[in-house]
C-alpha cells in the first residue's frame, strides 16, 4: 500500500475510534435530575410493593427470580426482573412492562399467575407505572441467569385459562380517589389496595381462586399461616388498635400485649413497611382503620385471652413433669424449649424482646393455626438492623431442636390451656398439615378442572370467530 493510502487509512481509523469514544460517552452520559428524581420515585414504589420479597431468592442476587412460592395449585417460581436481556425483563418496552404489571400478560403474550399480584398492582397509575419502568430498567443491575420454569399440573399448565379468570375476576381500572375522603385516607387507600396488596393474603379466596370482595380483609388462610381479619370489628379485626397502634405494627412488626408480625406479613415488614415514609405509614392505617367490620363467631378479642400462670412453676421440684423420654408431657416440652425465654409465668423477656404468651394473637385466637406455624417454622425479621428470632421447631429430624407432630400438638395444647385461649386443643393432624404447607382445599379439583373448561371455551370461540371471519371474506 503506498503511503498516501497508508495516511487515508489512519486517518479513517482515527476517525472510527473517535465516533466509537463518543458513542461511549453518549451512552455513559448521565441521567438528568429529572429522570433520576423519577427513578428514585420508581425504587420507593418498588420496596412498597415488596418486590424484592417474591423476586430474590435466598442467598441470591436481587430481583433475579428462582424463589419457589407455594401456592395451592402447586409450586410456583418467581421470575428474573433485572434488566438482563436475556433471562430478565431487557427487553420490554415500557407498555409491555406496563401490560405485564398490571395486566398480567407477559412480553411474550403468555399470562401470568396471580401468584404475582397484578390484580392489585392495576391499580397503579400511568405515572407510578412509568416510574417502576425506569427503575428496573436503570435503576437495578442486570442478572444474566435463568430460574427454575413454573410447572403446574395439568390443566393449570394451560396458561390460556387465565384469560378467562382475567375477564372474570379482574378490575383493571386504575386507582381513582374518592373525593368524599381526605388527601391521607386516598393516599392509604391507594398503597393498601395497590402496591402492598394487602388484600392478597387477608381476603379469602373463592371457588376459582377468586378474592372474595363482600368479605375484604377479613382473613385467609396464606399456606400454614392464617392472615388474620384486618377490618375495623373490635373483636375479630384490629378496630380496638389505634391509628398510633397499628402504625408502630407496620413500622416494627410488633405491638407489645397484641401481636408480632412473622411469616409472610414478617417479610412485609422487613423488606418493605420499614422503610416507608411515616406519612405513608399513617396513611395506610387511616384507611385500613376504616375498612367496613366483618365480624366472626370467635367470641372475645384474640389479644385479650390469658394470663401469667403459675402451673410450671409450681411443678419445679415435684413429681409432676414425666420422665418419659418417648412421650414427654406438655410442661416438659414447654420447659425443656419455651421456659428459658418466655420465661415460666408466659411474661416473656423483661425489654419485650421475647414476647409475652398471653395478650399475644397467636394464643389468643381460637383458631390455633398460627401458635402452630409458630412453633413450626419460627420467627425472623430483621428490623432497623435488630432481629427478631425464634427458632423453628419443625426442621429436619436429624436436627437437635427438631419436634415430632405429637410433642409439637402436646406443647401447643399446653400453651394455649395454661397461657391463651384456654379452651382449644391442636391434634397431630392439624400439625402435619401445617408441616406439608397448609390445609388444602376440597374444591381445588374443581377449580383447576373449572379453569380448564373455560380455557377450551376460550379456544373454542376463537376458532369458531376465525372461521366466520374466513367465510365472510371467502
Amino acid at each position: 500500500m503506498c503511503r498516501d493510502g497508508r495516511r487515508i487509512c489512519a486517518l479513517l481509523l482515527l476517525f472510527a475510534g473517535s465516533l466509537v469514544a463518543c458513542a461511549s460517552r453518549a451512552v455513559e452520559q448521565p441521567n438528568s435530575p429529572a429522570e433520576n428524581a423519577t427513578i428514585e420515585r420508581g425504587r420507593y414504589l418498588a420496596i412498597a410493593a415488596d418486590c424484592a420479597a417474591c423476586h430474590t431468592a435466598p442467598g441470591g442476587k436481587p430481583f433475579a427470580g428462582g424463589l419457589p412460592i407455594s401456592t395451592p395449585l402447586g409450586t410456583i417460581y418467581s421470575t428474573n426482573i433485572s434488566p438482563s436481556t436475556e433471562f430478565g425483563i431487557g427487553r420490554y418496552s415500557e407498555g409491555e412492562f406496563a401490560r405485564a404489571l398490571r395486566g398480567g400478560i407477559r412480553r411474550d403474550g403468555a399470562h401470568l399467575y396471580p401468584a404475582m399480584p397484578y390484580t392489585s398492582y392495576a391499580k397503579f397509575t400511568d405515572d407510578d407505572t412509568h416510574a417502576l419502568y425506569l427503575y428496573f430498567t436503570k435503576g437495578v443491575q442486570a442478572v444474566d441467569a435463568r430460574g427454575p420454569e413454573t410447572a403446574l399440573p395439568f390443566p393449570m399448565n394451560i396458561r390460556l385459562s387465565m384469560l378467562a379468570w382475567n375477564l372474570l375476576f379482574l378490575d383493571a381500572h386504575v386507582f381513582a380517589p374518592d373525593p368524599k375522603q381526605s388527601a391521607e385516607w386516598n393516599r392509604g387507600a391507594y398503597l393498601a389496595e395497590g402496591a402492598a396488596h394487602c388484600s392478597t393474603c387477608h381476603t379469602p379466596r373463592g371457588f376459582l381462586m377468586q378474592e372474595e370482595a363482600s368479605r375484604a380483609l377479613s382473613g385467609a388462610q396464606v399456606g400454614p399461616w392464617f392472615a388474620p381479619n384486618i377490618t375495623s370489628d373490635a373483636e375479630s379485626g384490629i378496630g380496638s388498635w389505634s391509628k398510633d397502634e397499628l402504625g408502630a405494627f407496620l413500622r416494627s412488626g410488633r405491638l407489645p400485649g397484641k401481636a408480632q408480625a412473622a411469616g409472610s406479613m414478617g417479610e412485609a415488614v422487613e423488606h418493605s413497611f420499614q422503610h416507608l415514609t411515616a406519612a405513608d405509614i399513617d396513611a395506610i392505617a387511616t384507611y385500613v382503620r376504616s375498612v367496613p367490620a366483618i365480624g366472626m363467631p370467635t367470641g372475645a378479642s384474640r389479644f385479650a385471652a390469658g394470663k401469667i400462670s403459675t402451673g410450671l412453676a409450681a411443678l419445679r421440684g415435684r413429681d409432676g413433669i414425666s420422665n418419659d423420654d418417648t412421650n414427654p408431657g406438655g410442661a416438659e416440652l414447654f420447659q425443656g424449649n419455651c421456659a428459658s425465654c418466655h420465661s415460666a409465668g408466659g411474661e416473656g423477656s423483661k425489654d419485650g424482646y421475647y414476647p409475652s404468651l398471653f395478650h399475644n394473637s397467636a394464643t389468643g385466637a381460637k383458631d390455633p393455626t398460627n401458635l402452630i406455624a409458630a412453633i413450626l417454622y419460627g420467627v425472623d425479621r430483621a428490623v432497623s438492623g435488630k432481629q427478631a428470632f425464634m427458632p423453628g421447631f419443625g426442621g429436619h429430624p436429624t436436627d437437635s431442636n427438631q419436634l415430632s407432630d405429637r410433642n409439637i400438638a402436646v406443647l401447643g395444647t399446653y400453651v394455649l390451656t395454661h397461657y391463651g385461649s384456654g379452651d382449644t386443643s391442636i391434634t397431630e393432624s392439624q400439625v402435619s398439615e401445617a408441616r406439608r404447607g397448609g390445609p388444602s382445599s376440597l374444591l381445588l379439583p374443581l377449580a383447576r378442572w373449572g379453569l380448564a373448561a373455560a380455557a377450551v371455551v376460550i379456544v373454542l370461540g376463537i376458532v369458531f370467530l376465525m372461521f366466520r371471519r374466513h367465510k365472510h371474506s371467502a
